[in-house]
């Protein structure tokens, strides 16, 4: 899927860590959320409420879970999941245009 249609949008921009990650909140008529947002080069940790796929719609990344030691590697066009209650550690190598789908 390319786009989202009929949704609502938070005009605010989520803006983490400096200006490396930006997002917004889009809100599907079902009620579920996503944020789509871009990554910028650096290495981040993220902390999960609710369970998270994470979609690549371009770029380079690294991901290690919590409790993992390794590290792998992902592209645009692939996706990983995080469990709730959790965190991951990415390393961005390319900006990172992404689609995180909540829950």
């Amino acid at each position: 899927m390319s786009q989202y249609d009929n949704v609502s949008v938070t005009k605010k921009a989520n803006i983490y860590f400096d200006g490396r990650c930006i997002s917004h909140t889009v809100i599907l008529n079902d009620g579920s959320r996503k944020s789509l947002g871009v990554l910028l080069p650096s290495t981040l940790t993220f902390k999960t409420g609710s369970p998270e796929v994470m979609e690549l719609l371009s770029g380079h990344c690294r991901v290690r879970l919590a409790g993992s030691e390794a590290w792998i590697d992902y592209r645009g066009g692939q996706s990983f999941e995080v469990p709730g209650q959790s965190s991951f550690d990415i390393e961005i190598l390319e900006i990172t245009d992404y689609v995180c789908h909540f829950g």
